[in-house]
């Protein structure tokens, strides 16, 4: 009779071990990775969200403010609730609108000009919005 060898030798089973043990932890980097940045992703779209109460015409009029979004949409909404009123009383941004700047067509063809107004938020996370406006030939 033949005499059988062992399946596998404590070597063999080591080097298995390492080599799983590796690839489990190079999936974890790469799931801790990702996790991160699905973090910043939701942080930064809910900001966007915030962002879009000082997007208002009224808030070009504000320069090196300090505004709560309540002060911005005071003036264009009629905010009855007071829950609502402390919630956005609590979200605040400092505004910067820099001048504006006209953009005219090519000389010599005729087009309506452009004017780009900018509003800068400087919050948790900082932003830049343009608003846009077709002038009339």
């Amino acid at each position: 009779m033949k005499a059988f060898r062992p399946a596998f030798t404590i070597i063999e089973i080591l080097v298995s071990v390492i080599i799983i043990s590796f690839a489990i932890l190079f999936v974890l980097k790469i799931h801790s990775e990702n996790h991160e940045q699905i973090v910043y992703i939701t942080q930064r779209n809910t900001l966007a969200f915030q962002d879009s109460l000082y997007l208002d015409k009224e808030s070009l009029r504000y320069h090196k403010d300090h505004k709560t979004a309540y002060d911005v949409l005071e003036k264009t909404f009629k905010i009855t609730e007071q829950e609502s009123r402390e919630i956005l009383k609590q979200h605040s941004s400092d505004i910067f609108t820099p001048e504006e700047i006209e953009i005219l067509p090519p000389a010599g063809q005729p087009g309506p000009s452009t004017i780009v107004n900018e509003v800068m938020l400087k919050g948790k996370q900082s932003s830049i919005y343009s608003h846009f406006r077709l002038e009339p030939f």
